[in-house]
């Protein structure tokens, strides 16, 4: 009883910020009769789907993240780095070679999964928020119940083909998107526990250094591109209600992380509202008003 207490004493501390950013954001639709479209770019968390009206979207999973299939760039590249000792694995098979064929296979076999659970009618609930990891492609968030009725995020976290990572929001039922956040995190636990999917292959001992790398790492990186990164294309030229998230990292001070708890405050009505984003300070704001415009301001 004190733990439960707790907890929702915490929840009430922490209420008006976070609901915040749920109240700014327009409500999910319910969109029944979806089917999947096989692409061969698709993966576990991303992927082509058609309505019952014979609409088509393509759509990114909230609070989910599976493994890179394929890495073409950069960002792709640190991703997949960033996934691999997120899962303890960057050491498998005693060459970085190897390792990065194993997560990769994983993902492929998260891809493979998704096919599996939505080949019957699926039912989806979105507000169009933009998805976009890049500004080439459109994508939009969602979450997805296969005709089982199962969450597909929930799903492929407890099968251990993804880690709980992204950008959340209040769930279809109405929970909170604390509680679903939490909820993706304990399946994860669960997972581990069980050493399913990629969880098999994790190296216990190693893990807490090749996360605490990775953490270190991120943070030298970002120290480092800080000083190389300059303004988009001209000052105040993103929208921060529709800029894609690789775009929101080009700003100073701006990592994946912050870029996601970004977008999923959207949409923001002044740069007030971006005080209410965890992790963004004065020093951070300040940066930000630099680079980004608001619609309609």
């Amino acid at each position: 009883m004190k733990f439960s207490l707790f907890t929702i004493s915490m929840l009430l501390a922490v209420a008006p910020t976070i609901l915040s950013a749920q109240v700014r954001g327009r409500p999910l639709e319910k969109i029944s009769s979806c089917t999947m479209i096989q692409a061969n770019w698709a993966d576990g968390d991303s992927f082509l789907i058609q309505t019952g009206t014979g609409d088509q979207h393509t759509i990114r999973l909230y609070g989910v993240d599976c493994i890179e299939m394929e890495v073409s760039d950069d960002s792709d590249a640190r991703r997949l780095r960033t996934q691999r000792r997120y899962f303890g694995i960057s050491e498998v098979g005693g060459s970085p070679q190897t390792s990065i064929v194993l997560a990769r296979n994983y993902g492929k076999l998260a891809a493979a999964e998704t096919a599996r659970a939505l080949a019957q009618p699926f039912t989806i609930h979105t507000s169009f928020a933009d998805a976009r990891g890049d500004a080439k492609f459109k994508r939009i968030y969602a979450f997805v119940t296969t005709a089982d009725g199962e969450d597909l995020g929930e799903h492929l976290v407890r099968l251990g083909l993804a880690r709980a990572f992204g950008v959340y929001r209040e769930t279809p039922d109405g929970q909170h998107f604390e509680i679903y956040k939490e909820r993706l995190r304990d399946l994860e636990l669960v997972a581990s526990r069980k050493e399913s999917g990629i969880w098999a292959k994790t190296d216990w001992d190693k893990l807490p250094a090749e996360r605490l790398l990775e953490r270190t790492e991120d943070a030298e990186l970002g120290l480092a591109m800080d000083s190389k990164k300059t303004a988009p294309a001209a000052t105040a030229n993103l929208d921060l209600n529709t800029a894609a998230r690789d775009e929101l990292m080009s700003i100073p001070g701006v990592g994946e992380v912050t870029a996601n708890r970004i977008i999923q405050g959207r949409p923001y009505a002044n740069f007030d509202d971006l005080s209410e984003v965890e992790g963004i300070g004065p020093k951070t704001l300040e940066m930000l008003m630099k680079y980004v415009r608001i619609s309609g301001q």
